[in-house]
């Protein structure tokens, strides 16, 4: 397998929250900005950071993508790791978007 389809597989998913959303404790609009695509492609869709999300390192969360200050409408972007993605390669990503080793040997 050559190492450009090797890094093939990404995702980066979204969803919108408005208020009226948030009161019934869902979604206003949740789907894909990008399927299969490659590293490069889904850390610029994800906005160039991310947090990792309860330690789980199958996805990251940008939480702070876009916000609309006057109706208050949020929008979360998510980029989802391939499931051949090996430990050594989750640690490079974690690191690349800007998530910190924990200090006891966390990621």
């Amino acid at each position: 397998m050559a190492k450009a389809e090797r890094m093939q597989g990404f995702a980066v998913t979204y969803d919108i929250t408005t208020h009226e959303s948030a009161e019934h404790g869902d979604y206003d609009e949740a789907g894909y900005i990008l399927e299969s695509c490659t590293l490069r492609e889904a850390v610029e869709a994800v906005g160039g950071w991310a947090e990792q999300h309860d330690g789980c390192m199958e996805w990251f969360t940008n939480y702070e993508y876009d916000e609309d200050y006057q109706t208050g409408d949020r929008e979360t972007r998510y980029l989802h790791l391939p499931a051949n993605a090996t430990q050594a390669s989750r640690r490079r990503i974690s690191r690349l978007l800007g998530v910190c080793p924990d200090r006891n040997g966390g990621l």
